[in-house]
């Protein structure tokens, strides 16, 4: 096999920025997976450049421009940027090849635009790969593992390509680790919910934390688990292992299920910083806090009182709602979160709107059946810039003034004095004050109450949001178009629009066949 120059990019933003989040923030953002390709393709004899654009460098200077082959990572919400980055690479006759969150949910749509794109992916996919390096024209062709590998290369393997992004981070420098693969929890919106729970090798992480020690006087890891600590014991002693209590800060993302109060000792002796639960909603998806026979009234004091005791063991804690579920109608779903802020005033509430992500669960297959899930472009999927569902049990004005009157509460002077106030340690209180005056909190209200107003006063507008029309409104196209940049040009044109229901045409497609 001839040796190819590589280059591997992994987006972390979706477009050129310059905001104060992202300049302290977006490096700490890097994914593993790019890493780990990066890794294995040196590994295999190549010469490998890689690149985690944080919104905030110069993109078309630092693109490797000499190279054969360009893997790229991105989530949905950045597949904009790497469409364009691909007909760029494209152009000059450069294969080009997508992994990452997007590539799994939306294959169909980005087969079009690259030559490669993954699915599941291990070592031998990546092999497949570079054995095969042509151009794959019209269509690309996709390729995936039967499951999620078994073991990753370590911090330790990966070094090279972690070091140069934590350098553009000034203050904060996060090194992201994983324990383990999918979960064993099935909540019907998640991307993990249909893949088995594995734990990675427990002495790999060993090693990568010994290796840490001698590069940080107290290291600061993020655990990329999609749910950390299902093996308790495991890990805990595997950190308990290797170092003194305390010589480490950990960020994490748990179920409330895991964190009992016997857990959480064990966690603030090992150094858990930060956690950041899902209680997701008071009426639905009770298994991971242990909630699964309450809901409504009960259910809010029990998490309130949980949280609480979180808060006394674990300096931070972020936790996670989906607003806008199947389940949720009425004034009352809102009105239980502002109660939860009330009684739970350090905790900072991260809010997400219900969305489907293409293949990324098949509950989406349901709502693409009825009709509800609406074509917006992939560059407002990330959660909060767009519903692409339409709510089961709200008109679109009512559900944006519920959100509107919920995030003001959330995020009011009243609020963000008593988290600061609640909270004990000056970090934790400089990041929720911080994320509640950034794009989080004001921006994201900002965002919100200009789509209110276009769904109260644009026909087209709101025709758009009810599924009457697939012409998308321009506040949504300048958006797109100011957020690339430069990259605007590169972008194909018909890349703003996607089959929405590709998944379920897909799934019936396959079944008149097995018929």
């Amino acid at each position: 096999m001839a040796k190819l120059k590589i280059g591997v990019i992994d987006l972390v933003s979706k477009g050129p920025t310059n905001t104060l989040w992202a300049k302290i923030m977006h490096a700490n953002l890097a994914s593993v997976m790019p890493q780990v390709v990066a890794t294995w393709c040196e590994q295999e004899g190549h010469d490998v450049k890689m690149i985690c654009y944080t919104g905030l460098e110069d993109l078309p200077n630092e693109v490797p421009k000499d190279v054969d082959l360009v893997f790229v990572c991105s989530f949905t919400q950045a597949a904009m940027l790497a469409y364009s980055l691909s007909n760029f690479f494209r152009s000059r006759g450069i294969v080009t090849v997508l992994g990452g969150p997007h590539a799994r949910c939306y294959p169909d749509d980005a087969v079009k635009y690259f030559d490669y794109v993954l699915g599941f992916t291990n070592k031998s996919t990546i092999q497949e790969v570079l054995d095969n390096c042509m151009p794959q024209k019209p269509t690309g062709m996709q390729l995936s593992a039967g499951r999620q590998p078994a073991t990753l290369p370590g911090v330790k393997e990966r070094w090279k390509f972690i070091e140069p992004t934590l350098k553009k981070a000034p203050f904060l420098k996060m090194v992201a680790m994983i324990g383990s693969m999918g979960c064993p929890y099935t909540c019907s919106f998640c991307i993990d919910s249909t893949v088995p729970y594995q734990p990675l090798d427990f002495d790999v992480m060993k090693d990568d934390l010994r290796f840490l020690r001698t590069k940080f006087k107290r290291p600061l890891i993020v655990w990329h688990d999609p749910n950390f600590g299902v093996r308790f014991n495991d890990n805990m002693e595997a950190i308990a292992s290797v170092a003194p209590a305390k010589s480490f800060k950990f960020i994490a993302e748990s179920s409330m299920s895991i964190l009992t109060e016997e857990h959480l000792k064990v966690m603030q002796h090992n150094g858990f910083d930060a956690m950041l639960p899902g209680i997701e909603s008071w009426f639905d998806l009770g298994n991971k806090s242990r909630t699964k026979h309450i809901a409504g009234q009960q259910k809010l004091m029990q998490i309130a009182e949980h949280v609480n005791t979180i808060l006394k063991y674990i300096p931070y804690v972020q936790t996670n709602f989906v607003l806008g579920m199947d389940n949720d109608e009425g004034e009352l779903p809102f009105e239980l979160t502002k109660r939860f802020v009330d009684l739970a005033p350090a905790a900072f509430p991260g809010y997400s709107l219900l969305s489907a992500f293409g293949e990324a669960a098949p509950l989406n297959l349901g709502y693409q059946r009825e009709g509800r899930v609406l074509g917006f472009p992939f560059h407002f999927l990330n959660n909060h810039l767009a519903m692409n569902i339409k709510p089961k049990h709200y008109e679109w004005i009512d559900f944006y003034n519920k959100v509107i009157d919920l995030t003001e509460y959330s995020f009011s002077k009243r609020a963000i004095y008593n988290r600061f106030r609640a909270t004990n340690y000056f970090i934790s209180k400089w990041m929720n004050v911080m994320r509640a005056i950034s794009s989080e909190g004001y921006g994201r209200l900002r965002f919100y109450r200009k789509v209110r107003e276009n769904l109260k006063h644009d026909h087209n507008f709101r025709a758009y949001f009810e599924g009457e029309t697939n012409v998308l409104p321009k506040f949504y196209t300048d958006i797109v178009q100011k957020d690339l940049g430069i990259w605007w040009q590169w972008l194909p044109p018909e890349a703003m629009q996607h089959d929405q229901n590709a998944y379920l045409n897909k799934t019936l497609a396959k079944q008149a066949v097995v018929a």
